[in-house]
């Protein structure tokens, strides 16, 4: 029996290869897809993974977006997110078939005259080993942190780069979790130990994760919540605007590479592993997989090493 994924044809979508059109929404093609994988012999395995990759661009780039809409730059950037963003650990291996996976779907879809041009035509494959990640060394925090405190709104001080920077350093935190945390997502019930419930999406399922919070850092919420009362979520901006304000702290400390999101959850995740802190209990605040956390447990292991070689002056 086959153990390919099957996407039913809903009504209203393509029965055939010849209803395909730039309009057509990228999840209505990959059924079609399946079939042509099968007429070109590939394995139920190659037709599994190649189906896993392009739902996993739905998934970035929204299943409605139609397959005319897609670019180069588009599709680098969802690789970009894929290795860098989404917080789960991309090998070399895994990359490269996924951008064969656009190669080869792309492709189809240009020959079939379904799309103009072939946006993936030009998106390059890498060789060699994935660099380490980039990360602050403990003297960047202290200076990120002095530099977060003397940023402005107008004429006050701006309690928001502070309160972001400690909150990414402390718990880990992905982009896409920072922008769904609401003020009901703390229990300060016990306040020498408040708790941070953490919402992330797992294969499209929402699951909950618990992470303990600096305790300091509650009187800087509160500080905030007065200074900017936020209705719904914590952060009421957009992504985008958080990503800026990172941006800032890191010139406002005089920091020569850009603070990132991803560049603080594996600088959280390294000074928990400097300090002691046990691997399955930074395994779980980042909320990894025990398969995803095999490598991303080597890199960090890689950085701490790296990092102490450079404060003890080697190399």
């Amino acid at each position: 029996m086959s153990t390919n994924r099957q996407l039913p044809l809903l009504p209203g979508h393509p029965a055939t290869v010849d209803d395909l059109n730039r309009q057509t929404p990228l999840q209505a093609t990959v059924a079609l897809f399946q079939e042509h994988l099968r007429k070109e012999g590939k394995s139920d395995h190659t037709i599994k993974a190649f189906t896993s990759d392009l739902l996993l661009l739905a998934d970035y780039s929204d299943g409605t977006t139609p397959i005319g809409h897609y670019t180069t730059t588009l599709l680098n950037e969802f690789l970009h997110w894929m290795e860098h963003e989404r917080g789960v650990p991309c090998s070399r291996k895994t990359y490269a078939r996924r951008v064969t996976t656009l190669k080869v779907y792309f492709k189809w879809l240009h020959e079939l005259g379904a799309i103009t041009s072939d946006p993936a035509k030009a998106v390059l494959q890498r060789s060699g080993p994935a660099p380490l990640p980039v990360i602050l060394s403990p003297t960047e925090v202290r200076h990120a942190i002095m530099g977060a405190r003397m940023m402005t709104r107008g004429e006050v001080l701006d309690t928001r780069p502070e309160l972001l920077f400690r909150l990414l350093l402390n718990t880990g935190i992905k982009k896409n979790e920072t922008m769904r945390l609401t003020p009901s997502d703390i229990d300060r019930s016990n306040p020498s130990m408040p708790i941070l419930t953490v919402r992330y999406k797992v294969r499209n399922v929402f699951k909950e994760r618990r992470v303990k919070l600096d305790p300091d850092w509650l009187g800087l919420f509160d500080a905030y919540m007065a200074q900017y009362r936020p209705d719904g979520t914590i952060f009421n901006c957009t992504a985008r605007n958080l990503e800026y304000i990172l941006a800032d702290i890191g010139e406002q400390a005089g920091i020569p590479v850009k603070i990132s999101f991803e560049m603080l959850r594996w600088t959280s995740a390294v000074l928990d592993y400097r300090e002691g802190v046990d691997p399955e209990a930074i395994r779980e605040k980042l909320g990894l997989s025990p398969t995803s956390w095999h490598e991303t447990f080597n890199k960090i292991k890689q950085l701490t090493a790296r990092q102490l070689a450079q404060e003890s002056g080697g190399h």
